[in-house]
Order: C-alpha cells, then structure tokens, then sequence
C-alpha cells in the first residue's frame, strides 16, 4: 500500500505520510485547494479520484465537506425488497460516501499542529488517536473529525446508569451509547456459583472493548474478572477505565486475545451482532465477518466453564432480520459445541434509529431484538 502522498504547491514538490484508518491507499493525484474552490468543482473532483489538499480556513473546509455530502444525498438511494440486497446497498452507500468526501485532506505538522486559518488545538486528540507524532502526515478530513469528536467522548465519558458512573471510551473503541446490552448484564441472574454466598467467583469477559462489562460484573461483587480484546486500543481503554472506577483489584485486562487460561464460573461475551467485513478499524466493534468471533466463543466456552458455570452471549437479532444469519444457524452453532439453552432474556432497542423511517434499514432495526442467551455445557 501506498504510504505518502506527493503534490506541487508554489512550483515545488511536496510529500507527506499518508494515514488512513480504514486502510485506504494514498491518493494518486493530489491538488491544492482552499476558499477559492466551489463545491461543485471539489464534488466533481473528488468523485472522479482526485484528493484535495486544503489550504484555507478550517471552518470554510467543514463547509465544504457538508456542501460535499448534500450534493450526495441528491443522488436517490437504490432500494430493494430483499432485507439481504438492501443491507448491501446501504453499504455500497455508505463506502461510496466515504470515499468521496475522504478526498478532502488536511495535513497535519510535525506536532500534530493544524497549519490553517482558524484551525482548533488537535494536538491532544491526535496523540490519544495515534500516538506521538513523527512526522507531517496527511490525513482525511472526515478522519480528523472523527478524532476530534473522539476526543470529546474520552474526555467526557458516557454515563453508565448500571455502574452510577462514567466509561470514556478511546479513539476507535466501540462506545457503551446502546445501554440495553449493558442492562442485560446488570439484571441477568448470576449462575450459582457466583452467587454472593459463594467463597470466591470468578468471570471472563471476552472482547471487553472499554471494558465497561466487566465493571458492571465486579459491580455486582464477582471476585475476579478477566478481561481479554484483540485490539491494543481496546485493551488500554479498559485498563484506564477499571483504574478510573476503582476495580484493580478485581479486575485483570489482558491480551490480545479472546479467552484467557483457566476456567471461570462465568463467561460473558458481546460480539460484533453483524456478520459483514468492517471497511475500517472503527467498524469492528460492529460488523463480524462470517460471525469468526462468535463462532469463536461458542467452539471454547465448554472448554473455559467451571462444573455448574454459564456462558452468557449478548446478541442482537439484527442480522437475522438483515437476512444475513438465520436462527437455526445460531441453534446449531449452540448445540455443534455442546452447549444448551437455560434462558434468554430479551430487550428491545432504544435508540433513535428504531424511529428513523427515512433509514432504509429501517424495518430491521424495528423488530430487532437484543439477547442474553444464558448457556451451559451439557
């Protein structure tokens, strides 16, 4: 992959590294623009594979950026009847858009200073996102916003009722903003041999992401979580957050990887709900290729339970509405590990999409369904 992009301004050659978080190539063919540049002329350019080098005021380039995307959604959404095709071209939409507005660069100094009229402080956001600078490096505008906006949540915190405090979540760590799967694990029923009376009660939380679960499980008064994550972010956005809440003494965060050693009494894990392959880092909090995590859970959990211990998924139905997984295929993948059924425990959204109708998705997102499944080794 490419990993600098070249430009001329003012007669002279130029360079810089390029960055992208969802992996894309650098741009081919890079231009200078600033104030001057009319959106119609960026829009044209930028759907034909040009990349615009902003040089003007910051907020003019923001501007641009929305003029940009209303000159996209100009153009009628393709539809169809089928769940399946219409969740495909929701993402044919959506990667159209990114790629087109992604086209819009800034580029960032030696120290992570923004070199443009008007231009905020990034410099903290940009070395939480990623890491000390070393060097000039040109990245999307919609990216920078993103980090900035990730910024704010870290800083800020998401207010997590169950825990009666705040999770700050980190750049690229999926946040806890849908409370319904964390209320799940606050009022689920704990197995017997994590019941308050019991000597010692041990849990692992599988791709603990900001780690707000295990927080709620320590909450609770389990002894001794586990927390695992295959991603270094996720994994020191969760150590942060158990020394932030006070549970370093109950709670370890290791990894990568998904199941620790040993076996525990319990074993929670929220997997990615829908089987579809992420386009950037900051979707894998959401999309599973060919449901591998879960699959993943269910084939070792027997194996990683204690005599009489639950595993407990959290998991939409989503994508059985989507038309990309069925329930049987769910059933079967339960029963292929030599697991069974002792409850579910079901909850329904809260968030502002259910009441979209203008999402195309909009008919999936009504009937979803999220569940704890409580499972036990047969």
């Amino acid at each position: 992959m490419v990993t600098t992009i070249r430009w001329t301004e003012a007669g002279a050659l130029r360079s810089a590294h390029w960055h992208s978080e969802s992996a894309t190539s650098a741009p081919s063919r890079v231009i200078d623009a600033d104030d001057r540049m009319k959106a119609d002329t960026a829009y044209r350019l930028a759907c034909e594979g040009t990349a615009l080098l902003w040089r003007g005021d910051f907020h003019n380039a923001r501007q641009l950026l929305q003029a940009m995307s209303r000159r996209i959604n100009r153009k009628p959404l393709e539809r169809s009847d089928s769940p399946a095709e219409s969740f495909r071209l929701h993402r044919k939409a959506r990667s159209h858009r990114a790629r087109v507005l992604g086209r819009l660069l800034v580029l960032l100094q030696d120290d992570y200073c923004l070199n443009l009229r008007r231009a905020p402080d990034v410099s903290q956001a940009c070395t939480e996102a990623y890491g000390p600078p070393s060097g000039p490096m040109a990245v999307p505008l919609t990216e920078l916003l993103g980090v900035m906006g990730a910024h704010q949540w870290r800083t800020k915190g998401v207010e997590v009722p169950a825990l009666d405090a705040r999770i700050h979540p980190h750049y690229g760590v999926f946040s806890p903003v849908r409370g319904e799967y964390v209320d799940l694990v606050a009022h689920a029923p704990l197995p017997a041999s994590t019941d308050r009376r019991a000597d010692h009660r041990t849990a692992f939380d599988l791709g603990t992401g900001t780690g707000v679960l295990a927080a709620v499980l320590a909450h609770r008064g389990v002894d001794h979580i586990m927390a695992t994550d295959i991603s270094p972010r996720s994994l020191a956005c969760a150590r942060e957050n158990v020394r932030r809440l006070g549970f370093t003494d109950r709670v370890d965060v290791v990894g990568p990887g998904l199941f620790p050693e040993g076996r525990a009494d319990l074993v929670v894990c929220n997997p990615p709900w829908v089987p579809a392959r992420p386009t950037s880092v900051l979707e894998t909090g959401v999309y599973d290729p060919d449901s591998s995590m879960l699959r993943d859970f269910l084939a070792g959990l027997a194996a990683h339970l204690e005599s009489g211990g639950e595993g407990w998924l959290i998991l939409s139905d989503l994508a059985e509405h989507l038309g990309l997984r069925t329930r049987g295929e769910l059933l079967a993948g339960i029963e292929a590990a030599d697991l069974r059924v002792v409850d579910k425990i079901d909850t329904r959204p809260r968030h502002p999409r259910v009441l979209d109708t203008a999402d195309p998705l909009h008919a999936a997102r009504a009937a979803e369904v999220t569940s704890l499944w409580r499972l036990t080794a047969k």
